[in-house]
């Protein structure tokens, strides 16, 4: 509770209380739902999608819709509300990110469609290139026949788009949620 004491104050609350704040499914599946849309959601359709990615199938089973939408309305969302990363209208059932929620982004590491996260992701890139230009400097067989250069330009490009893919296609992309608006 001193998370939500101290959030209230407008304190900066420590990384502790952000773990535990984030330390549950549903809190951090409703972030990622709201970073994707620009407006609000219903708490309808917020339930319904987190849903989905628990039960693995959409729609999923109405006991299990039932589920997340009792635990969204009674506990989650008030909790993410007094927090100050939602806004949270309980009359309306309607939820919005806040501002603030972005601060979180940095706490919740997504996965490429690789199935690594975007650090593994870029470290991995990174490696390969390298291994791939002291390969060809040092004239070991495979790589002795590709200029170095090929490596360093193809791992660059590779960098560039994966970023750019990051960038469009993210949870927190503002540039994913003004493409999305305009569907």
């Amino acid at each position: 509770m001193t998370f939500l004491t101290s959030a209230f104050r407008g304190g900066r609350p420590s990384e502790s209380d952000v773990f535990h704040l984030l330390s549950n499914d549903r809190r951090r599946e409703t972030l990622t739902a709201l970073w994707r849309r620009p407006s609000e959601l219903t708490l309808r359709d917020l339930s319904e999608q987190i849903a989905a990615t628990e039960a693995g199938v959409s729609p999923a089973p109405r006991p299990v819709r039932d589920s997340v939408y009792n635990a969204l309305h009674q506990t989650h969302l008030p909790t993410l509300d007094r927090a100050g990363y939602v806004e949270y209208d309980a009359d309306r059932k309607v939820v919005r990110p806040s501002p603030a929620s972005r601060k979180l982004g940095r706490y919740m590491d997504t996965v490429s469609p690789v199935g690594l996260s975007w650090g593994e992701y870029y470290r991995g890139i990174g490696i390969t290139g390298l291994c791939g230009v002291v390969g060809s400097l040092a004239s070991v067989p495979g790589f002795a026949a590709v200029d170095p250069l090929v490596f360093a330009s193809g791992t660059l490009a590779l960098f560039a788009t994966s970023t750019c893919y990051q960038l469009v296609s993210g949870p927190r992309s503002r540039l994913a949620g003004l493409l999305s608006s305009l569907r």
